[in-house]
């Protein structure tokens, strides 16, 4: 078994400065762009206010989101910066690896310890002495360096895989804009039909010119929407059993607490890889499914469609997210709950059914591809969350 030592020892918070006017949007980390579940950071989308300095951050400083612990919100830096004063900033000390500390922090038990400090119950803020007194292995130091190379290799293949995913559900929706929004799918010459003089008719419903022959319907004239169960009366009784795809599961793949429940649960609310994901209440969400089989909560719709291709019911949902968020905010809430009735009030435009078939033999190899690597991210995820405590205590040798 290791021997432990407190995270002061292997870290301290970083006191360095940056004058506001070096931040950029590419190298500011605030609360709202680091992800939760450890997945990193993405692009700000606004710089702090004022022209005072922000606290700084150096290439390989451990980033930790501090307010909701929960959310899981760690990065390991790759360049320098600024950030928020709710973001925590450890620099490593010398004896210790940037990356061995970053994996030794990057385990469900650190934000547990996080949020058993953590001071306020509707935004919980996590006490900065506290999290210095978690503990964490001490190894020598090439032995920090041969933990923390297994670990960034399997984190190297989830990234490019995220990569290669983002690219194309880009190319996608810039495909699905193009036909779709734009309108210039191919006419009968193979000509982009807007730009090409097709016809165009006023439509009153949408405030706005649309394609001949196109309608106007809901989301429901689209898709059907099988809400899951209450799963508690299906409590596994010895048999084989399903893992319960809650909200939380929605967002963040199973995990060892996720709910089970008997593996004879009517099959409407069973979701496999590919299916659409609709979380219709506390959070608005659509997903496309890839952690494996599971049983649907009654807190999600699984949509699907006899007539319209996956792509379009996909593209069209998201779209109207926006709207549907709106209107929790006009209720003065941030719990979404929409109904059938929200979903029969929408209004969308409708193609014909050839030009979506046409359609999705372009964009449905897009969304095979998609799945296929998002559940490659969710095994290698599993794997490595499976095999880090493992390395961390010894029980794994590394040569």
């Amino acid at each position: 078994m290791s021997e432990f030592v407190k995270l002061s020892q292997a870290a301290k918070y970083s006191n360095a400065r940056i004058e506001a006017s070096k931040l950029t949007l590419e190298n500011f980390i605030s609360i709202d762009n680091i992800l939760p579940n450890k997945e990193g950071v993405k692009h700000a989308s606004s710089l702090p206010p004022g022209k005072s300095p922000v606290p700084a951050f150096d290439k390989n400083n451990i980033l930790i989101g501090n307010i909701r612990p929960y959310l899981k919100k760690i990065w390991l830096a790759t360049k320098g910066g600024g950030c928020s004063a709710d973001v925590l900033n450890l620099q490593v000390s010398g004896g210790y690896n940037s990356k061995f500390v970053y994996y030794a922090l990057f385990r469900d038990d650190f934000f547990e310890h996080m949020m058993k400090g953590a001071k306020g119950t509707k935004m919980p803020r996590g006490d900065k002495a506290h999290v210095l007194e978690f503990l964490i292995p001490k190894f020598e130091i090439d032995e920090q360096i041969r933990t923390a190379e297994v670990l960034s290799v399997i984190d190297q293949k989830i990234e490019i895989n995220r990569k290669i995913v983002e690219q194309l559900e880009g190319l996608s929706k810039t495909i699905y804009g193009y036909w779709l929004e734009q309108f210039e799918f191919p006419d009968q010459n193979k000509k982009p039909y807007r730009s090409s003089g097709g016809g165009m008719t006023w439509s009153d419903e949408l405030k706005r010119e649309v394609p001949e022959g196109w309608r106007v319907g809901t989301l429901l004239d689209i898709a059907e929407y099988q809400n899951g169960l209450a799963c508690q009366k299906y409590r596994p009784n010895g048999g084989d059993s399903l893992r319960v795809i809650k909200i939380k599961e929605m967002n963040e793949g199973y995990s060892k607490n996720t709910e089970l429940v008997r593996s004879t649960v009517p099959s409407k609310i069973i979701v496999e890889n590919g299916d659409i994901l609709f979380s219709w209440s506390a959070s608005l969400d659509v997903i496309m499914w890839a952690g494996g089989r599971g049983a649907l909560n009654q807190h999600i719709f699984k949509v699907s469609s006899r007539e319209y291709p996956k792509f379009y019911y996909y593209f069209e949902l998201v779209n109207y997210l926006s709207h549907f968020k709106m209107m929790a905010e006009n209720r003065k809430t941030t719990m979404g709950h929409i109904t059938q009735e929200h979903l029969q009030q929408s209004r969308i435009l409708i193609p014909p059914v050839k030009l979506l078939e046409d359609l999705n033999k372009i964009i449905e190899p897009n969304f095979r591809k998609i799945i296929t690597l998002k559940a490659e991210i969710f095994e290698l995820s599993n794997f490595r969350d499976w095999v880090l405590p493992l390395l961390m205590n010894r029980q794994v040798n590394i040569q």
